[in-house]
């Protein structure tokens, strides 16, 4: 029996995988790198996963996806955001099973909270904390022995580390200077050997001494899509902002739009749901500038940009490959 006739235009998913894979490949190996911000959605089903590999007597297991699920995304993407290292100080055995499930996966791991949060949100999840100070904001020591050296075995799979700072109140830095100071400090005393990134949401510290102490400890400013930063293509047009050699980029959100909205609106992730043309064009542009300086490009996609990481990051792919 022949196989139904999908309608003009339409891609069936194995097509789109496969073309996916292999865009991705070419695009790694000119050292443009482009994955999801995290991967364990099984919106994806389908898509980029097979659901018969996720089996548990006969039924799909979500506890099975979420274990196993990165191999098979390695088999499609050359890298991958890590967003759960946001959350906790990983044990050794952590790092040891996320590195293991394929052998060339790249990461760009996003540091923990516990070094850039200032002042702990007034929300649940901090429980007592909520509202107050965080001693070990910025704690070199900290990053360093906690995260960094238990990190150190897998340096070659390391493409970024992530330094997510949430927006100050001008209760905690009165001026950009302030809180530039501290940081220099911070990054001055982290270990050389890997890549370190800054990812800023208040849209006034992106001036010229904040790009100078990023240039001057050789880290990457992280260009972000996000509710209330200017546009990537905004803050592409300074140029200051290239301050080592390779760039990093996250598209999390459309500009306006709070991330419980772009849940509410766009959860499983099966499918685009808000094209933005915008911020594709901007990271398929970043990622041309950065192979025609010799920059390594690092660019992550989260779903909630569009609705699907996956659908985004060919649209971009195939703007660059065009090229």
């Amino acid at each position: 029996m022949s196989s139904p006739m999908l309608p003009l235009g339409v891609e069936s998913d194995s097509s789109f995988r496969s073309r996916l894979a292999r865009e991705l490949k070419a695009l790694a190996a000119r050292g443009v790198f482009l994955g999801g911000s995290s991967w364990k959605y099984p919106g994806w089903l389908g898509q980029i996963y097979t659901e018969s590999r996720y089996a548990t007597r006969g039924k799909f297991s979500r506890k099975k996806f979420e274990a196993e699920c990165l191999a098979e995304y390695a088999e499609v993407f050359p890298a991958v955001g890590a967003d759960f290292s946001f959350y906790t100080f990983p044990a050794p055995e952590q790092w040891a099973k996320l590195f293991h499930a394929d052998p060339k996966l790249i990461f760009g791991l996003k540091a923990p909270e516990a070094v850039t949060v200032k002042r702990w949100p007034s929300h649940a999840r901090y429980g007592a904390r909520g509202g107050t100070g965080n001693e070990q904001f910025l704690d070199a020591g900290l990053m360093t022995s906690a995260f960094l050296e238990p990190l150190a075995p897998y340096l070659a799979r390391v493409g970024v580390v992530m330094f997510e700072f949430g927006t100050f109140a001008k209760s905690d830095f009165a001026e950009p200077r302030g809180f530039i100071d501290d940081l220099d400090h911070f990054l001055s005393a982290l270990p050389p050997a890997f890549r370190y990134g800054v990812e800023i949401r208040n849209p006034d510290y992106l001036v010229d001494d904040y790009f100078a102490c990023l240039k001057a400890n050789h880290v990457a400013h992280v260009f972000n899509a996000w509710s209330r930063m200017p546009t990537l293509r905004e803050q592409m047009a300074h140029e200051a902002a290239y301050t080592t050699d390779f760039v990093a980029a996250r598209a999390l959100l459309r500009r306006g739009r709070q991330y419980e909205q772009a849940v509410n609106s766009f959860e499983p992730y099966e499918h685009v749901q808000d094209p933005n043309p915008e911020a594709r064009q901007a990271l398929a542009a970043l990622g041309r500038r950065a192979e025609l300086e010799k920059r390594i490009a690092y660019l992550f996609v989260n779903n909630r940009l569009e609705g699907n990481a996956p659908e985004t990051i060919l649209a971009v792919a195939d703007l660059l490959t065009a090229d």
